[in-house]
């Protein structure tokens, strides 16, 4: 088996999409694109951050829910706050580190430090940690820390 490759059903804004998503990951790519005899957009593929998707322009029979969502591992919290920032212009924030962004695609926008504090044997640590997260629309390292600190 080559890859399991995420499929995603847009309207019919792919291309529009595709170039948001090129703006906001550093090292996105396009792949192959398929054009319709009037030269709109079937389908592409597009690559971001390593990870292929294939997009597919199918019409309004089916939008984004939350039970899909892609995760950003981020490495400091200046990281999280541009992710953030790109992904919910003309998007919405939600909770816990969630949001969608204009396509209505679930992102979780998590820094990997607090991953990491989520993994330490100390359940007391392990559950402020939850309970500030639980307040919070975007994830922020500092309240967490001290939460975790105690």
């Amino acid at each position: 088996m080559r890859a399991i490759v995420p499929s995603l059903w847009f309207d019919d804004d792919l291309e529009e999409a595709i170039a948001f998503y090129s703006s906001v990951f550093p090292d996105a790519k396009t792949g192959d694109v398929l054009r319709q005899p009037d030269g709109s957009v079937l389908s592409a593929e597009f690559t971001l951050a390593g990870q292929r998707f294939v997009g597919i322009n199918g019409g309004p029979q089916f939008s984004f829910t939350e039970a899909v969502s892609f995760v950003i591992e981020c490495e400091s919290q200046e990281e999280v706050d541009e992710y953030w920032a790109a992904l919910t212009d003309g998007g919405e924030e939600s909770q816990c580190g969630w949001l969608k962004d204009r396509f209505g695609l679930s992102w979780q926008v998590v820094p990997v430090e607090f991953l990491d504090m989520l993994q330490d044997s100390d359940q007391a640590k392990v559950q402020r940690v939850v309970d500030v997260m639980m307040t919070q629309s975007k994830l922020d390292l500092g309240p967490l820390r001290a939460a975790y600190d105690g």
